[in-house]
């Protein structure tokens, strides 16, 4: 686990206190409220975006790839706030990968294999703890997080190797997990989000639900939204092209469907499926591209878009009432398996 300096500790304290403050408060300390394409970013994610803006730390594309791993599990660490509960937590493997299960105090049966985000570069099971404990605790369901292989030590196709590979040991163990076979799902936010996508379509038999949390679901080209959104709201389209670079072992791999599910010949046979949409993200019109593909192939599928809401938001659950909200959506999507 990667320890805070004062500084990094003084710095969460900081964001948390400012995102707890009322709307109104923040909305006048944000500035003007932020407008593009009929949306208006919420008083939270602004207040973010600005505090960001006057941040002096670099982007994690500014630094060597440790380094930058280092920093996103130090900030997930600084501002995550006070850990849900679960009854217990496990560390195991899971297809032969580093994996931790989250049990919620009064589990209903189902099991979601979760994969973290972070570009297929950054992410560790330690930064997104927070996410998987809340999803346990108000989604009822145990959840299993899952340490992929990442990139570029490991490019495409091996994070999709060992979802694969995880998904399939959750199922024929399911039951020593304490979960039915029949209620296994799968999710993950962004890259994992992706991963989970691919996983919802291949594997067999599917998983019951798909929890996708704004996917990226093409990188063989830039939707509209990258540029709407190009840089500032966190997520911004040099960050994007690091990442892109650092996984796909050419732009050839990009066309793969196993890199972009959108491009995927037939949806079909996929799970029921909840994704959700961050609208202020380059990401945006692919997840919703994506909602409209399933939806056209005949599959049971909700797409929830938070106008208001920036990419990250699955991480900001201990500090944020609108990110709060937007996955007590998503957990309450859980309780249906």
């Amino acid at each position: 686990m990667t320890s805070l300096s004062a500084r990094a500790r003084a710095e969460g304290a900081l964001v948390r206190a400012l995102l707890g403050l009322p709307d109104g408060v923040q909305r006048r300390l944000g500035g003007k409220p932020i407008e593009i394409d009929g949306q208006r970013l919420s008083p939270e994610a602004q207040m973010l975006v600005k505090l960001r803006e006057r941040s002096p730390r670099p982007a994690y594309f500014e630094l060597p790839v440790p380094d930058a791993r280092e920093a996103l599990d130090r900030e997930a660490l600084a501002v995550r706030g006070r850990l849900w509960p679960v009854a217990e937590v496990r560390e195991l493997e899971a297809g032969g990968r580093p994996a931790r299960l989250y049990v919620p105090e009064t589990p209903r049966g189902g099991l979601l294999v979760y994969f973290h985000g972070g570009g297929w570069v950054l992410g560790s099971l330690d930064s997104h703890e927070q996410t998987c404990r809340f999803l346990a605790a108000e989604g009822g369901a145990s959840v299993l997080s899952v340490d992929y292989r990442l990139a570029p030590e490991s490019k495409f196709p091996a994070a999709v190797d060992d979802a694969l590979a995880a998904f399939e040991w959750a199922r024929d163990h399911a039951r020593e997990l304490g979960a039915d076979p029949e209620r296994l799902a799968v999710g993950g936010d962004s890259a994992g989000g992706n991963l989970s996508a691919v996983v919802a379509r291949v594997a067999r038999p599917v998983p019951a639900l798909a929890l996708l949390i704004y996917p990226v679901c093409d990188l063989s080209t830039k939707h509209d939204s990258y540029g709407l959104f190009r840089e500032r709201f966190l997520l911004t389209e040099r960050s994007m092209d690091w990442y892109r670079s650092h996984y796909l072992p050419g732009d050839e791999a990009g066309r793969d469907p196993r890199a972009s599910p959108l491009l995927a010949d037939d949806l079909s046979g996929a799970s029921r499926t909840y994704l959700a949409v961050a609208g202020f993200d380059p990401l945006r019109d692919e997840g919703l591209a994506y909602g409209a593909r399933l939806r056209e192939a005949g599959v049971d599928v909700q797409v929830a878009l938070h106008e208001g809401a920036l990419h990250g938001f699955a991480n900001m659950v201990g500090i944020g009432r609108t990110s709060a909200a937007a996955m007590r959506e998503a957990a309450e999507v859980l309780k249906t398996l």
